[in-house]
């Protein structure tokens, strides 16, 4: 798995550019390669990494050239690594400390993150409808904890790898992480879920007052709008007979701390 090799590669003192260096060097090694690197959406230019590498305040699709600082003590660096391999798509995310955790409510910030993930997978069952899931989540985040999921932002069906101008990466149905806001929002909702159904999940969650986002115009990096502190778990997840399949699964056993 790619994120266990770059774990042990983080170190103090480098830059994201030496990150997704290595991150392409951990693909190659595995007969894959970056389902991310040149990806396009809308009007935005080609994503220019191989991974998502988001810092702090930043939410997700952060770049080396959007942060070029070196890591300290305390940076938070959420890693989004989206792969193909053999025809097939993978995409899964996860959330990094370097030395130490900043404070007190950024350690609760992760657990909670990776609480709502593992909660949210357990109602992707046959039959269940995606409203389940985002229930699930926005109770562990917002009900039970004082942090916030990002608005606008989900998790998304995914499917083989056909061409670069069909990477399988972004498919229906998108899957939100907290329930209907108003009439019309997410239509997806009422979806349930179907044996043989994949579906990469990934609950934002931010410190600060607000779920609200900031992306400059033409550019991929989305962050929280207040400057707070954010979190990211990603997981692949195939819906069988016997219940939700964790494609990604190990992550959880991955150091919050790194470096």
């Amino acid at each position: 798995m790619a994120h266990r090799r770059i774990v042990e590669f983080l170190k103090l003192g480098q830059t994201l550019a030496q990150i997704d260096a290595e991150i392409a060097r951990i693909l190659a090694d595995q007969q894959a390669r970056s389902a991310f690197l040149h990806y396009r959406v809308g009007r935005l230019p080609p994503f220019p990494a191989h991974a998502c590498l988001s810092v702090n305040n930043c939410v997700v699709h952060g770049t080396p050239g959007a942060y070029t600082k070196p890591m300290v003590e305390g940076d938070v660096l959420k890693i989004d690594i989206g792969v193909i391999h053999k025809g097939f798509v993978g995409d899964a995310g996860w959330t990094y400390t370097f030395k130490r955790f900043p404070s007190a409510g950024v350690k609760r910030l992760i657990e909670v993150s990776k609480e709502s993930l593992r909660r949210g997978v357990t109602q992707l069952a046959p039959g269940k409808p995606l409203i389940n899931f985002a229930k699930e989540v926005q109770g562990c985040v917002e009900k039970e904890n004082p942090f916030y999921l990002i608005r606008g932002l989900g998790g998304h069906g995914y499917g083989r790898y056909v061409s670069d101008n069909d990477r399988g990466l972004h498919r229906p149905p998108y899957v939100s992480n907290m329930p209907p806001q108003y009439p019309g929002d997410w239509p997806e909702a009422a979806v349930r879920c179907e044996v043989g159904m994949l579906v990469a999940v990934e609950p934002m969650v931010a410190m600060g007052s607000t779920g609200e986002t900031l992306q400059l115009k033409s550019q991929w990096p989305v962050y929280s709008k207040d400057g707070a502190m954010t979190a990211h778990h990603e997981h692949d997840v195939l819906v069988t007979e016997k219940g939700p399949r964790v494609l990604s699964a190990g992550m959880e056993d991955l150091p919050d701390i790194v470096g």
